[in-house]
């Protein structure tokens, strides 16, 4: 965490939508980009539910349905993936509930649910101000205050320390309630205290940890619960502990729990002596407490005066939410120096960033041409834009646009026409070019022959051939993952397609004739994809979803309607090309990536990009960016080169946010194109039949010419994979001029089933013009989580 004079809060001025009145006592929880109000009070208690979407600055009222619960303030607010619990709260003044409601928020429906009772003991009484958090599938309810008189105008408060456990059904619905048999002293009763639960990584047991709130005088005291032994415990805590407070909130982020605001004493009061009678105040103060070393570390103390309105002002009764590193801070009363007849509520809504932002993904590439890429790399939730660097070997500049210089070469023999054989080429889909009986050299330099095993496709045009490749995860390969269908035999599942232009930095041919990466046009289609995707915090979700993939004329637009369940992303990286027949005349050697100089290509709002140009760093310098509480770099001031055709470029990305500049992606490897070649086959698309698998693909959008043949090839088993699962080899199982191909059940028994992501197994499709073949596109097929032969 930023040390507290270089904190860059941020206040969130521009937004759209219907924006909730000021209130306190409400409750708030993320669903990924989304922040879910409910209920709290200023002149009445609210009833609606209000969400706010942090990446487009919107405010929306979802239209609920269902059980619609009444308004309540100071209740019981969490959140299960996209359900949502709502437990107990004030109804109306003196009248509290102790009723359970449920939300499905991809479907914004309520339902009021009726657990079971203990089976010893009463369920929990009517209460406000208690805390309610969840873990696993349980939530755990501590304390609050109830209203002893049966009279609401009556209030004869009666402060808690009870302790519930209620168990949760998976997806919708509760089992229970339960009361655990609990360890050592139990904290004193309280109200509007916090609760956060933390497991330590890797190792330890969940703790909940209990912190402040009321009991006719506010409380500083800090206690764990082992959820695995039901023991309570004080834990002895370094650095400052917080004042007394209540009202606060607590949210973990990492291993940190982070405390804000609340009421605490008036300053100069002596709360040891009259704990009862002190003014009390609102207070903006900011500390967080080490959950793994119990360290207590002040980021605003009480004392630090705020004159530039550069931090949420003083306020209790707040909500706050995590969204990945990112805190969130809306509404709240302001108390200090107004009667309680007199209070105001706060308007505003604040965000922090608590940490710099992880890695992107690696860079992956849409489109290539001769002189420029459009990139794009998966989002990273909560940061404010990303920093896009290059760079390239000295030598590419030189290319010319009619060949390729391909570093880094070693020998290899080929004999692409024999009709049979098993040979090999590393990284490449091989023309039939050469009669000649030779052998093929792998990657590492060994020596790779026939293999046993691999049974023929029974297409009579097609010529068995196979090729070494790296895995679909590194960055020479373009990958689309696909669900496999269960529902029938003509289930067609329809695949977007990526493709792209690239050095393979791979052997070449010792022959006179060889191939070389060709350079093409490229394009992505629009489908509907079943895919296995993540969310912004790591967790792994399933959802079918309407993803808008990239044309060439589009920019990203990964689209699902809100609030959808789940997110879904396509998996993809630059495509695979082959080699072209011409024949450099002189390897050239490399750098190693760490020895050279990254330029800057830009910093960009968005997670894509169109790179035609980059700009130079001036002579002598290392880096010229410098984000975050720096000034950014002023590029207006720097030359700017273009990019080259035929030239490899190496590409990473970091992202931004108000503790400066993340840490860079993996890099990725791009080339540009050559003019004259293919592009690569798009809507590609499967479906079961009898014989197999039907599989089928669209011509090349720039096809440069006219096409003379495709081929299609199968990853397959073998000892080498089994050794190394990085590597691929591949099958062809079709060569000829239609647009589709029969997959045999016999040709699937002996399919490679790739588990670098999901289990898939892997094509690639590549078609051929007078120049030669141009990039293939490459597709895995999902098959589920079983190792169980494919289409059973």
């Amino acid at each position: 965490m930023a040390a507290p004079s270089l904190l860059n809060w941020r206040r969130v001025s521009s937004f759209t939508g219907p924006v909730p009145r000021a209130r306190h006592g409400h409750r708030a929880v993320a669903i990924r980009e989304l922040m879910i109000i409910f209920g709290g009070g200023n002149e009445g208690i609210a009833d609606e539910l209000h969400v706010y979407n942090t990446v487009t600055n919107q405010w929306f009222l979802p239209a609920v349905r269902g059980d619609i619960p009444p308004g309540c303030a100071a209740h019981g607010f969490v959140c299960d993936g996209t359900r949502i619990l709502v437990f107990g709260g004030m109804v109306e003044y003196g009248r509290y509930s102790n009723e359970l409601y449920e939300l499905q928020a991809s479907r914004w429906l309520w339902k009021k649910v009726k657990p079971h009772p203990p089976s010893s003991g009463l369920p929990p009484c009517p209460r406000l101000g208690h805390s309610f958090s969840l873990y696993g599938n349980k939530c755990y309810l501590f304390g609050g205050l109830a209203n002893e008189s049966e009279d609401s105008n009556n209030n004869v408060p009666r402060y808690l320390n009870d302790f519930y456990e209620l168990e949760l059904q998976h997806g919708s619905g509760v089992v229970g309630w339960s009361i655990p048999v609990t360890k050592g002293i139990v904290p004193s009763p309280r109200e509007s205290h916090t609760a956060v639960i933390y497991c330590k990584k890797d190792s330890g047991s969940p703790k909940m940890y209990v912190f402040g709130g009321m009991c006719g005088a506010r409380l500083d005291d800090l206690w764990q619960l082992d959820l695995e032994t039901m023991s309570w415990s004080k834990p002895e805590t370094k650095g400052t502990v917080p004042l007394p407070r209540s009202l606060h909130t607590a949210s973990v982020i990492g291993n940190k729990m982070y405390i804000f605001g609340g009421w605490v004493p008036h300053k100069g009061e002596n709360i040891e002596t009259s704990p009862h009678d002190c003014e009390w105040r609102c207070t903006s103060s900011f500390s967080y407490l080490n959950l793994d070393t119990a360290e207590w570390t002040t980021l605003v103390s009480d004392s630090q005066e705020d004159k530039k309105n550069s931090r949420p002002r003083p306020r209790a009764g707040h909500c706050a939410v995590a969204i990945g590193t990112r805190l969130y801070f809306w509404s709240g009363r302001d108390g200090y120096k107004k009667a309680l007849n007199s209070q105001v509520c706060c308007k505003d809504l604040w965000y922090l960033d608590t940490e710099k932002p992880p890695a992107p993904s690696q860079v992956q590439l849409i489109k290539a041409t001769t002189n420029s890429f459009h990139v794009k790399w998966d989002e990273v939730p909560t940061v404010e834009g990303y920093l896009l660097q290059l760079n390239t070997d000295l030598p590419y500049q030189a290319a010319s646009s009619d060949s390729t210089v391909t570093p880094n070469m070693q020998g290899v023999r080929m004999d692409t026409h024999r009709q049979g054989s098993n040979s090999t080429i590393p990284n490449s889909i091989s023309d039939t070019m050469n009669s000649t009986k030779t052998e093929y050299t792998a990657m590492k330099g060994t020596s790779v022959k026939n293999r046993p095993d691999l049974k023929a496709s029974t297409d009579s045009n097609a010529t068995l051939h196979s090729s070494l490749a790296t895995n679909a995860s590194n960055h020479n390969s373009c990958v689309v993952d696909v669900l496999r269908k269960n529902e029938g035999p003509h289930t067609s599942a329809t695949i977007g397609v990526l493709s792209s232009c690239l050095d393979l930095r791979t052997v070449i041919p010792e022959t006179s004739v060889s191939s070389s990466v060709s350079s093409a046009q490229t394009m992505v289609t629009q489908q509907t994809i079943k895919t296995e995707s993540s969310s912004t915090n790591g967790a792994v979700v399933k959802d079918e979803t309407s993803l808008t993939t990239f044309s060439t004329k589009s920019e990203v637009d990964e689209a699902c309607a809100l609030p959808a369940s789940k997110i879904s992303r396509v998996e993809a990286h630059a495509t695979v090309m082959p080699f072209s027949k011409e024949t450099p005349s002189n390897p050239v050697a490399t750098m190693k990536a760490g020895e050279r100089q990254w330029c800057d290509v830009g910093i960009f709002k968005n997670n894509t990009a169109l790179v035609s140009q980059f700009y130079l760093l001036p002579k002598g310098k290392q880096s010229i960016s410098k984000i975050g509480n720096a000034d950014a770099p002023d590029y207006s001031l720097l030359k700017k080169q273009d990019l080259v055709p035929g030239t490899g470029y190496r590409f990473r990305v970091a992202a931004i946010n108000g503790c400066g500049i993340g840490p860079f992606s993996k890099i990725s490897e791009f080339k540009t194109c050559i003019p004259g070649f293919p592009g690569a086959p798009s809507a590609v698309r499967i479906s079961k039949n009898v014989e197999g698998i039907h599989l089928s693909w669209e011509p090349p959008t720039s096809p440069s010419g006219n096409i003379l043949e495709y081929s299609a090839y199968l990853a397959i088993r073998t000892a080498q994979i089994q050794d190394n699962p990085s590597q691929l080899v591949f099958m062809r199982i079709y060569c000829g001029l239609k647009t589709s191909c029969i997959v045999t059940a016999g040709q699937l028994a002996n399919a490679h089933i790739d588990y670098t992501s999901r289990p898939a197994i892997v094509f690639r499709i590549s078609a051929k013009n007078e120049k030669g073949y141009g990039p293939a596109t490459q597709v895995r097929w999902l098959q589920g989580n079983n190792k169980k032969a494919p289409l059973n």
